[in-house]
This record gives structure tokens, C-alpha cells and sequence, in this order.
């Protein structure tokens, strides 16, 4: 309870050195049992002083979200029931609560209703899970059964996405077998928005009946920007059997906003997705989210080969393992339950809008100040920023010391990137927790560091 009562004015980023972590975590195995309470006195003593405050509210690093009260709460509940969330039998409370919140996010994103869905521990095997499904219904398609044959021999797959694909959709591809290297890329403007014209190009080089799976992006990890969801999955839509895959790790929550739903205009029309709820939803590491339209693909792809000790549910009953990659697995649909229940459709509204009215005040503080570059259309939650030396110097090395500067300085948190051959400052609003005078209190300290003349 310290930690949390510290998070709103403790250093963000803690002071802490490797060498003295590893000397006091890192010893031989002990022979006999140490004290119990000593021992969790000693983590509570080492790792709560190097714990990062990832969930108070000036931690602008990645695209990372707090934890709401009562997903915390339900989250140590999870821990205490400690409850194998793989079968029915082993957890019925925990099979049933997802059998809630399943079908509220896929109302909530505007999905078919229909959808198939699994709680998994982030955006990464989200995609793992609808890229399966992809992988399976494609060649399905094609006469070819992959979930019982494999890829030895199967028809190739023709895998499309943008230059600005996240890299745990090409880490995904890697997994399954469809090859990182191989994707056929789309160029995209300045925003980091797929170009449509450009998507048909490429579509149009791909020989007709290939089995097809493209990558559609619902928020730029970067800008914030949007792929033009509904024109491009026309396109696709013009090759029979293809397969549309949007990755929506934070930007599919913008569909819980009538004032920001435009963004993701056509989303539900794909035939699958992925998303976090440990990013805008606000709960607790690690809580990845994926749907997918055809819940019969789905499920082809990811249920096991039947276990005679394996006790499973009858028709009525949901066995968590027909829909993920693990078996073995994290009761994760209490803190999303908790966190659903507790915002409602309009906390989750509010969230949202808070965050993204948050991100355009501190782009406004930063821009006003001279030498200070907003370098995308704030449409979201992004903000990247570019910094210019007064003295005319390399405005790279300037704005990669200014990260510097407020990383070490511990008043916020943020991270560098990359954006177009320039170095830029990535600013992330997802925490509930999050104030105006956050964002106030921020803009102050990076411009305060980013004045103090090199030397």
C-alpha cells in the first residue's frame, strides 16, 4: 500500500544500478528455507526501490496504462483463488466471467456479435491467435488442412501489410510459420496512415486465388494515426477468400467514443482483431485481447488434440483452451470484469476522451515554446515531439539529450523513437490516473530541461 499511496509524487523513473540489484537478488540457492516474511521483506525492501511508478499517472512511456482500483482489487483476488483458467472444471467462476466480458467488448468495439474470443497476455499473441485463425481459414479455402498437416506442402500464403506494421505482427508471422521477411508492404503517408491506392497496387501483383491475409493497423504506435479501415478492406474484399487482420492494440478503443468512432469507421467489417486491456483498459500486467468473426476458424486453429485424463465441458460449457495458446493459464477475465463493471460503457468513454483531451493539451503546451516541433496530427493518445538547439546545433543529438534529460530527471516518463530518419520524443496518455495538472506538470519539466544549454 506505500507503493501505490507514492505513485502520484514519487520519482517516476526510480534511482537504481544493475550491479547493486544483481548482489542482492542474484545469490547462491540456499542449502535450507530462509524466513518467509524475511524473504518478501527483502523483495519489498530491493525491488520496491528500483520499481518503475509504470502505473502512476506521469508515465507517458510506450503505450502503457495504470491499474483501476478494482482491477488491482480483482487482480489479488485472482492471485488468491489461484485458479487454472484452461477448463471449466479446473475454474468454472474464471470460464464464466469471460463468457461476460467477451461478448461487452465485442458490443463495445462494434465487432459481429457472433465473434469468437480469448484472453491472452498481450497484443503479441492476440495476434499469434487471429493470425492462426487466419493461417487456417485461408488455406482451408485452398483445400489444405494446416491444423492437421502443417505447412510442409501447403499453398503458399500471400501476406500483406504496411511499412508501419507493429513488429509483433511480424513476430507473429514469424511463429506461425509465414516468415517475417516475406510480407509484401504498402507505403503509407506522412501520418503513418496505409495508402489505399497503394494497397490496391500491391494487391494487384499478388496472382488471383492465392490465399491472402492482410494487416490493417488501428492506431500508429507512433502518431496515433489510422489505417483507412473500411476503403481498404473494400479492396480486399475484391479477392475471394482473403483474410483482413487489424491490429488495434490501443487504437480499437476509440470506438468506445462517438467523438473519436470515425477513426475506426469499418472496423467491424474485418475478420479479425487485437487489442490490449492492459493499455487504455486499465488493468493489471498481462491482459491481451483477441477476436475473431469466424468463431468455427478459430477454434479449428487453436483447440488441442483431446487428452484422455482431460476432463472437458459439455456443448454448454466454456473450456478457455478451445480459443488459446495455453493451457495452463491466468484466470485474466476477473480484472476485466472488474474493470468493465466499474467504468460502464460511459466510464470507458470518459477514459478514453480524458486521455486523448490530455495528449493535445500537452502537444499545445510543448508547440507554444520556441524551438519545440509537434511533429504528427494529435488524433489520439500520441504525441511526438522534435526539439531544436537555440545555438542552431544537430537537432537528433538536441532532442535525444532533452529524453535524456527527463528520463534521469524523474518528474515523467517518456521514450525516444524514431520517425522518419529524425529523432523525436514519444509522449503515451493511457493511465486512468492521469490530471491536467499532470500533463501541466509535465510540459513544465521537459521544456525546463530542454533550455539548460549544452556543457
Amino acid at each position: 500500500m506505500d507503493f501505490l499511496d507514492s505513485l502520484p509524487e514519487r520519482p517516476v523513473m526510480a534511482d537504481h544500478d544493475v550491479h547493486e540489484l544483481r548482489r542482492a537478488l542474484v545469490t547462491q540457492l540456499p542449502e535450507r528455507g530462509e524466513d518467509p516474511a524475511a524473504v518478501i521483506e527483502h523483495l519489498a525492501e530491493v525491488g520496491g526501490r528500483a520499481a518503475v511508478a509504470m502505473a502512476g499517472p506521469r508515465y507517458f512511456g510506450f503505450v502503457i496504462g495504470g491499474s483501476l482500483p478494482s482491477a488491482l482489487a480483482a487482480d489479488w483476488l485472482t492471485s488468491t483463488w489461484d485458479q487454472n483458467a484452461g477448463l471449466y472444471v479446473a475454474g468454472p467462476a474464471a470460464s464464466v466471467v469471460e463468457e461476460a466480458v467477451g461478448p461487452w467488448l465485442i458490443d463495445l468495439f462494434g465487432l459481429p456479435p457472433a465473434s469468437g474470443y480469448g484472453l491472452v497476455t498481450g497484443c503479441q499473441m492476440a495476434h499469434f491467435t487471429c493470425l492462426a485463425a487466419a493461417r487456417e481459414a485461408v488455406l482451408n479455402r485452398a483445400g489444405w488442412d494446416v491444423t492437421g498437416q502443417g505447412l510442409f506442402g501447403a499453398p503458399k500464403i500471400a501476406v500483406v501489410a504496411s511499412v508501419e506494421a507493429h513488429s509483433t505482427v511480424h513476430t507473429a508471422l514469424q511463429y506461425l510459420g509465414l516468415g517475417r521477411d516475406r510480407v509484401h508492404s504498402v507505403a503509407t503517408d506522412d501520418q503513418g496512415r496505409m495508402r489505399a491506392a497503394d494497397l490496391a497496387t500491391v494487391l494487384g501483383a499478388i496472382p488471383a486465388g492465392a490465399p491472402l491475409i492482410v494487416n490493417l493497423q488501428a492506431g500508429n504506435v507512433n502518431t496515433g494515426s489510422f489505417d483507412p479501415l473500411r476503403e481498404a478492406i473494400g479492396l480486399v474484399r475484391e479477392r475471394e477468400g482473403a483474410w483482413v487482420h487489424v491490429d488495434g492494440a490501443f487504437g480499437m478503443w476509440a470506438a468506445a467514443s462517438p467523438s473519436l468512432a470515425p477513426l475506426v469507421d469499418g472496423i467491424g467489417l474485418a475478420d479479425s482483431w487485437a487489442t490490449d486491456a492492459h493499455k487504455w483498459l486499465n488493468v493489471p500486467y498481462d491482459s491481451g485481447l483477441a477476436f475473431v468473426a469466424d468463431a468455427a476458424s478459430h477454434a479449428r486453429a487453436m483447440a488441442p488434440p483431446h487428452a484422455a485424463y482431460l476432463e472437458y465441458g459439455p456443448e454448454q460449457e466454456r473450456d478457455e483452451v478451445l480459443f488459446v495458446p495455453e493451457f495452463s493459464r491466468r484466470a485474466r477475465g476477473f480484472t476485466v470484469y472488474a474493470a468493465l463493471r466499474t467504468l460502464g460503457r460511459a466510464g470507458v468513454r470518459d477514459l478514453v476522451e480524458r486521455c486523448c483531451a490530455i495528449a493535445r493539451r500537452m502537444a499545445d503546451g510543448l508547440r507554444s515554446a520556441p524551438g519545440v516541433e509537434v511533429l504528427n496530427d494529435v488524433v489520439l493518445n500520441q504525441v511526438l515531439v522534435r526539439f531544436s538547439p537555440a545555438d542552431g546545433g544537430d537537432p537528433d543529438a538536441h532532442t535525444r539529450e532533452v529524453i535524456r534529460r527527463v528520463q534521469q530527471d524523474g518528474t515523467l516518463w517518456l521514450s525516444g523513437t524514431t520517425w522518419r530518419d529524425m529523432a523525436a520524443m514519444r509522449i503515451s496518455v493511457s493511465n486512468w490516473s492521469t490530471t491536467e495538472a499532470d500533463a501541466d506538470r509535465s510540459v513544465e519539466a521537459i521544456l525546463r530541461l530542454a533550455s539548460i544549454a549544452p556543457g
